[in-house]
């Protein structure tokens, strides 16, 4: 953690310009709060088509008066120029986080997906191009790698995609690519690995996976598992990703212009992580005694993932904190109180 922990004392005195897209959703708020709480001053763009006011309020409630003040928001959309365009104004750094997440949803419905996550993508890249920034950092995903089957997952090695949300992430690392050629811009694009942790929505159609159990475990619902449980994905908790946007912000010249992966390095099963959540909901005196219902395979799902974070670790001096069942055990009460 050496790299980080001097990152994040030099933040403290210098108050830096940040723009945090999608800041009202999960990974933008975690975002909003760690930089509000190194005293930086913040520029949040939202929509909330999928981010909560709620979220925003959370955060309010966990920074002070003074470092809340630090922050501005902007109601705006990415598919709009003109709201990239204000939202960039005066900013050193980008972390572009806003997208329409989720395979099933994009599979329902492409074209808006394509919309938010590519021409969005285009009108972020242009935006910070004109302004200037010193570095532009946005989410790409573990998706990218699509059915080339082997593992772990690194970078240079990836297959066809399996989704329309794939496709729109591969889109981005291409543009991205593109703009550094030929106007010298410089971004990094970082892979996620199924994040987790607190402000992750567990309703609705498309919530992602650990939320979701964990609202049913505590309702005493059923759980559903999709296959036969030993489809194993590499889970990263909120702050390892906090980490490393940080670290991707700040890094050296050299190591833009590229993409890395933002996990653990570790894989657990559906089955692994559905013991896991019951033994940390004991744990905090909730017992569940049903077992899961399984299910059909859910289309455009990799059947294993898992990354290698060689390449992070190297060039960004990226070094996961938190393993998968640390970061379930930090994220329950959250979980318990919401």
């Amino acid at each position: 953690m050496s790299r980080y922990l001097d990152l994040t004392n030099s933040l403290l005195p210098d108050q830096g310009c940040w723009l945090i897209t999608g800041v009202a959703g999960f990974i933008g708020s975690n975002l909003l709060e760690h930089l509000l709480k190194l005293n930086q001053r913040v520029i949040g763009l939202d929509n909330f088509a999928t981010g909560h006011q709620s979220n925003l309020d959370e955060v309010h409630s966990l920074v002070s008066p003074a470092q809340w003040s630090r922050f501005t928001f902007i109601k705006g959309d990415i598919r709009n120029p003109e709201d990239c365009a204000r939202a960039c104004e005066g900013v050193d750094y980008v972390l572009h986080q806003a997208a329409l997440g989720s395979v099933p949803r994009s599979l329902n419905d492409p074209i808006t997906t394509n919309a938010a996550n590519i021409t969005g993508f285009l009108n972020m890249l242009v935006a910070a191009r004109d302004a200037g920034v010193k570095s532009f950092t946005y989410a790409a995903s573990s998706s990218t790698y699509g059915d080339h089957p082997a593992l772990p997952k690194v970078e240079d090695n990836i297959g066809k995609p399996l989704s329309p949300y794939a496709v729109t992430k591969y889109v981005n690392e291409l543009y991205a690519d593109v703009f550094a050629r030929s106007y010298g811009f410089k971004a990094i694009g970082l892979r996620y690995f199924n994040v987790f942790g607190k402000r992750q929505d567990p309703n609705g159609a498309y919530a992602a996976v650990i939320p979701k159990w964990t609202a049913a475990m505590v309702r005493g619902e059923d759980v559903f598992i999709n296959g036969d449980g030993d489809t194993s994905r590499d889970f990263c908790f909120i702050e390892n990703a906090v980490q490393a946007n940080l670290l991707a912000a700040t890094a050296e010249d050299s190591a833009k212009n590229d993409v890395y992966n933002v996990a653990v390095g570790d894989r657990t099963t559906l089955n692994d992580l559905f013991a896991a959540l019951k033994s940390a909901l004991a744990e905090n005196g909730v017992v569940y005694d049903k077992k899961p219902v399984y299910r059909d395979f859910r289309p455009g799902d990799v059947r294993h993932s898992q990354a290698d974070i060689g390449k992070a670790a190297s060039k960004l001096g990226y070094a996961p904190e938190y393993r998968i069942r640390e970061g379930i055990a930090k994220a329950m009460p959250w979980y318990l109180e919401n």
